[in-house]
């Protein structure tokens, strides 16, 4: 019987090639990223989200008058006097829905194709998967969200000129609340990443998402006064809306606690998603 013996150098090479296809956290956030911009819904949805908040922003610039009610905007508007910020920002709840599907899609879209199982079976230990998801969505709604804010600020300035409730992004907090907005829209993806993993229905994960921004405070209305007033600023929309306002309300949390009451329900659902992920077979 004869030995083969492999030379140092091509044990070596062999060892470089075992090295190369090594899982590590960078490859996994590199094939979410591909996966996330070769669908068609990416585009389309990320397009669908800034259009909305650009264009209804907009309208509500140049629709506005000073006898219009307070407070009338679309449900988890930031309350009291309207303001340019407020009327830009009207579209970030129509934003919000259209980005939280998107990272519904990106998580449970996966289950119902059953692509998961390939995903799983290249990355065993299952949770980089679900941050890498959250990595990749998050920042680039922050940016998209972000730069549609302004736009919609600046497109909606010519419309309120001479109002007296003008204003220019020179001003006090202006910019921190159109960068507010985007923050609040990228933790509304991150959060539909992980209402995807966590529910693996898109359906169900998108009805779960509509439940909680928009629905949860109208039920909850129906409390008693006093216990309404002392639950509703920790709402998740309510504690995003005060994220993005330009003025602290009384009946609100600090942009500062806002942030971090919104971030909290985030993590939180992060963390039911990595535990169900890690324990469940698929």
């Amino acid at each position: 019987m004869s030995v083969t013996e492999l030379s140092p150098g091509a044990a070596g090479a062999a060892g470089t090639a075992r090295t190369a296809y090594k899982v590590t956290g960078p490859r996994v956030l590199r094939s979410e990223w591909g996966k996330f911009w070769s669908l068609r819904s990416s585009w389309i949805t990320l397009g669908v989200a800034v259009f909305l908040l650009v264009l209804f922003g907009a309208i509500a610039s140049y629709t506005y008058s000073p006898d219009t009610v307070a407070g009338g905007g679309p449900p988890g508007a930031s309350s009291g006097d309207s303001d340019a910020v407020s009327l830009a920002l009207t579209g970030v709840t129509f934003a919000s829905l259209a980005i939280g599907v998107l990272g519904v899609l990106l998580s449970a879209g996966e289950y119902s194709t059953g692509m998961i199982r390939s995903t799983l079976t290249a990355v065993p230990r299952r949770l980089p998967v679900l941050w890498a998801k959250a990595a990749v969505i998050g920042p680039v709604a922050l940016v998209l969200a972000t730069v549609g804010a302004v736009a919609a600020f600046l497109l909606g300035a010519p419309g309120l000129d001479g109002e007296r409730i003008s204003l220019s992004l020179g001003d006090d907090g202006v910019l921190r609340a159109l960068a507010g907005a985007g923050v609040y829209l990228a933790l509304v993806a991150v959060f539909g990443v992980a209402l995807g993993v966590l529910i693996r229905s898109s359906a169900g994960a998108i009805a779960a998402l509509v439940g909680i921004l928009l629905i949860l405070p109208g039920l909850a209305s129906l409390l008693p006064d006093s216990l309404y007033d002392s639950l509703s600023p920790y709402f998740p929309s309510n504690a995003g809306s005060a994220i993005y306002a330009l003025h602290e309300s009384s009946d609100a949390l600090s942009p500062g606690a806002g942030l971090a009451v919104f971030a909290g329900w985030v993590g939180l659902a992060l963390a039911g998603a990595a535990v169900r992920l890690v324990r469940s077979d698929v």
